[in-house]
């Protein structure tokens, strides 16, 4: 991803270093949900790639040296530090505006018209009544108020990401809580300080994940919603050509790999490279869960410590991201924000921060709803609006959720025709 040159304000320069941690950490594919719902019957889940966070700052008032923390090791810091080695806290990106930015860019109303079969919702009682994934005591997982509390929560967050140059698996990342003013160590690759890796430059980024929601025109910021819906509901979708309402209407239908929740499919989904770091644990399998089926050992791993401070959280425990709407939410908009080196992050691409360079633009790659697709799910490049096409879905999602909101998308590119991925 190019450099990004921004004006001076507390830092000099605006770089982005995707989580690498060899290739995989948040780079590996991501078990889907169902493309479609029958009648009388199921179909098991692809697979596919989703990676995809925010205001991207690297350190410049001091040298980063890497942190002096132990893995698991917390610090409250003195508003010295936060200036100093946290590019401060922008008011701006506050938990306590996270909820009036959502709210200004999709009314309850208009949400609960656009997703009417929503997972837990009435008519998904009504549809569900009888089968075999029916729970009695469904709540409503993709809620309106789960999504605002999410926003919510993710707002009081950052991480800084350091990675050795030229070894893009020596890396640490460092969770801050800006209301508690505490900062964790929560990973550190085995060869980050070696003796080797200790003579190489650090280069370090900086994400607020307050910024989702809250970057660009008001415009800008709608149509980042409606394409983080949009892919968010083909993933969950639950609809098919015919059905009631209309296929749209079933985005968010499910929040669970159906393969992996019935035991068609029995894989643990631990990955051995990764498993030193986050080790899976006995008798629990990471298959898709949530909004964004966040599958894996790393992943459940790794976002559990970025949500919690502590990776074992979600490890012991991965039902709970299909059990807690907010919880589901949570990931995906830590997905959705995450850049991953090529690729810049589905926030930047719709809030207009990302700039194609010359190779980018040579793959076809620019900016609109087609390139966070690609950001999301680099397996659909090259794909019309066509009958059979998955991003035939996504770009109806997109279609229905902007007019919804009254965003002229006319001119967009929101299929991923003629374009390469990153």
């Amino acid at each position: 991803m190019n450099e990004k040159k921004r004006p001076a304000k507390k830092s000099l320069a605006y770089k982005s270093v995707g989580i690498a941690l060899s290739s995989a950490l948040l780079l590996s594919p991501l078990t889907t949900a169902a493309q479609e719902l029958k009648t009388n019957s199921t179909s098991p889940a692809s697979n596919t790639s989703s990676e995809g966070l925010t205001k991207l700052r690297s350190l410049s008032l001091i040298q980063y040296k890497g942190s002096t923390l132990e893995l698991g090791e917390h610090r409250l810091l003195s508003r010295k530090d936060i200036t100093q080695e946290w590019d401060d806290i922008d008011p701006d990106y506050s938990p306590e505006k996270s909820i009036e930015a959502v709210k200004a860019l999709l009314s309850e109303q208009d949400f609960e018209e656009l997703f009417p079969y929503r997972l837990g919702s009435k008519e998904w009682f009504k549809v569900a009544k009888g089968k075999e994934y029916f729970k009695e005591d469904q709540s409503d997982y993709f809620s309106y108020a789960n999504l605002m509390q999410a926003v919510q929560e993710v707002s009081n967050l950052k991480i800084k990401i350091s990675t050795r140059t030229g070894s893009p698996s020596s890396q640490e990342i460092i969770r801050l809580d800006k209301e508690a003013k505490v900062e964790t160590l929560i990973l550190r690759s085995d060869d980050f300080n070696s003796d080797e890796n200790k003579k190489k430059t650090l280069e370090t980024v900086i994400v607020d994940f307050g910024a989702f929601l809250k970057e660009g025109f008001k415009k800008d910021r709608k149509r980042e919603l409606a394409a983080f819906l949009a892919n968010l509901s083909h993933e969950t979708g639950g609809g098919w050509a015919g059905a009631p309402g209309g296929e749209l209407k079933w985005g968010l239908f499910w929040n669970e790999n159906i393969a992996g929740r019935t035991g068609v499919n029995m894989d643990a989904f631990v990955d051995p490279a990764s498993a030193k770091l986050f080790p899976g644990v006995s008798g629990q399998r990471y298959y898709g869960r949530g909004p964004i089926m966040l599958s894996w050992n790393f992943n459940y791993g790794l976002f559990s410590s970025i949500i919690y401070g502590d990776k074992n959280v979600l490890l012991q425990n991965p039902d709970q991201v299909a059990e807690d709407g907010k919880l589901g939410y949570m990931t995906a908009i830590l997905f959705w924000m995450t850049p991953q080196e090529p690729k810049p992050s589905a926030h930047d691409v719709m809030a207009g921060r990302w700039k194609p360079t010359s190779a980018e633009k040579e793959k076809g790659l620019i900016p609109g709803f087609g390139a966070s697709i690609l950001v999301l799910n680099g397996l659909e490049a090259g794909l019309g609006e066509v009958e059979g096409s998955p991003v035939l879905r996504r770009a109806g999602h997109y279609r229905d959720i902007t007019k919804r909101m009254g965003i002229d998308i006319t001119g967009e590119k929101i299929d991923t025709l003629n374009m390469k991925p990153f």
